[in-house]
């Protein structure tokens, strides 16, 4: 397999502002002439070897962080916008959204944003007589998109919030259960607990100031929402100012991602950071017993590993979706190149969605994608009983997975043929810009090939992509 050149000219470029060096004395510490690194800072040449080791030994930088992990995020949604139909035939070659998203990253979310306020504006023009007339027919920016599109480039990884929910649960002769770390600390607070037969998931009132818990509710469950209460109480002010750095749009977007900051914190001090690294090494990343071993879910487990990625500290960089039986994401991530559709569902050929048929048990895949990646994929139902009769279930689906050539590290691929080419099943991101020609499950042809119709043939399809 070729060795794919990293070309990091911005982030070079960034460490070197941040460094307050001069183009001039960064080449001369990292032993380059000034036209070399002039090069690489404009992404005509790959980062070399003789960088990478400079970086970490003059300035004990983590190259990890050189990796094009952003750079394929944005083509990623490149190319599933430019597969709107609006751009008809005239979307540019792969090798030039690499080239936006490697050299002007900013211009590349610039478009992004564009095509995301176009897509707005259409649907709202859909429904017309419903918005004229009205005060806040503006156009704005989904909030939901937003604080999305914040955590996904965050690399759903607030160091901050996730140094402070670790000091939290650092060991210091306190009781080491979150859940009664938790109490003491709501206690100390002057916040009353109690719990009664509510609706929801939990109830704070401000003036008497109680907070109020299900009594059906889990033990993973119950010890996150109290986390996650005392994350709003006693974190505000971290919470405010990272909030302050993401510079959200609306007033909704900020309060949206309030909650998710808070979310955070709470898997974070549920799972703290470096014990939970070290037990999901030690453990082969063993989902079920991560989770009776820190008292979580097997959904908590497999987010929180998706986010185990702490400069200097990184744990492996997996994916991890939830979706519902209709297939529509509701949570997603990636810190492996695979990528997911930021519009409609998931490829039905994908093992997340078989999940529902088995409840309870595990479901392995080993998957290649259109780019010739190959992955192992785990998949697990997570549905969520409603805790009484005729209570409606929710029922959800997660996968998680990585790249094949860190299955080895986790306990699920012992008995699995990881160099047998024929187990590996294709799989794609979205139809319209998935290029295989004989997929059977494909839903609409590619908008990158020509189609060849021929009345007198059929296959699967009632067309063929062309070559």
């Amino acid at each position: 397999m070729a060795v794919r050149k990293l070309y990091a000219g911005v982030k070079l470029r960034e460490t070197r502002t941040r460094l307050g060096l001069t183009q001039k004395a960064f080449a001369a510490k990292l032993g380059v002439s000034l036209p070399y690194l002039n090069q690489m800072e404009n992404n005509n040449r790959p980062v070399s070897s003789t960088v990478l080791l400079a970086l970490a030994s003059e300035f004990g930088f983590d190259v990890t962080e050189l990796s094009a992990g952003d750079a394929e995020r944005l083509v990623s949604d490149m190319r599933e916008a430019l597969a709107d139909p609006v751009f008809g035939d005239s979307a540019p070659p792969l090798a030039d959204l690499r080239l936006a998203a490697s050299n002007a990253p900013a211009l590349a979310r610039a478009f992004l944003e564009l095509h995301r306020a176009y897509r707005q504006s259409h649907e709202r023009l859909a429904s017309l007589d419903e918005a004229l007339g009205r005060e806040d027919a503006a156009l704005s920016p989904s909030p939901w998109e937003e604080v999305r599109d914040f955590f996904h480039y965050c690399d759903n990884y607030i160091d901050a919030v996730d140094h402070a929910a670790e000091h939290f649960m650092r060991p210091d002769g306190g009781n080491p259960d979150p859940e009664i770390r938790a109490a003491e600390m709501l206690e100390r607070a002057g916040i009353t607990l109690r719990f009664a037969d509510i609706p929801g998931l939990r109830q704070y009132d401000e003036g008497s100031r109680t907070l109020t818990l299900p009594n059906r509710l889990s033990g993973p469950t119950r010890r996150f929402q109290l986390l996650h209460q005392l994350a709003l109480l006693t974190q505000a002010k971290l919470l405010e100012a990272t909030l302050d750095l993401a510079r959200f749009q609306s007033p909704e977007a900020r309060a949206i991602a309030r909650i998710g900051m808070a979310n955070y914190f709470a898997g974070a001090a549920l799972l703290p950071y470096s014990r939970f690294l070290e037990a999901a090494q030690a453990t082969r990343h063993d989902l079920e017993l991560l989770a009776d071993q820190f008292g979580a879910s097997i959904e908590q487990v497999a987010h929180r590993l998706s986010t185990l990625q702490r400069p200097g500290a990184k744990g492996l960089p997996f994916y991890f979706v939830r979706v519902d039986q209709a297939g529509t994401i509701t949570k997603r991530h990636s810190a492996a190149p695979l990528q997911f559709a930021r519009y409609g569902g998931a490829c039905p050929l994908w093992n997340v969605h078989r999940a529902f048929e088995t409840p309870g048990q595990f479901l392995r895949q080993l998957a290649e994608t259109p780019d010739g990646v190959r992955y192992f994929c785990l998949a697990r139902d997570v549905s969520k009983p409603g805790g009484a009769w005729g209570a409606p279930v929710r029922r959800f689906a997660i996968g998680l997975g990585c790249e094949v050539r860190h299955a080895g590290a986790l306990v699920y691929t012992d008995d699995l043929d990881l160099d047998n080419a024929a187990a590996f099943e294709p799989i794609g991101i979205s139809c319209r810009i998935c290029e295989r020609r004989n997929c059977h499950q494909r839903a609409v042809p590619p908008l990158e090939r020509r189609l060849s119709v021929n009345a007198d043939l059929r296959g699967v399809l009632p067309y063929e992509v062309a070559e």
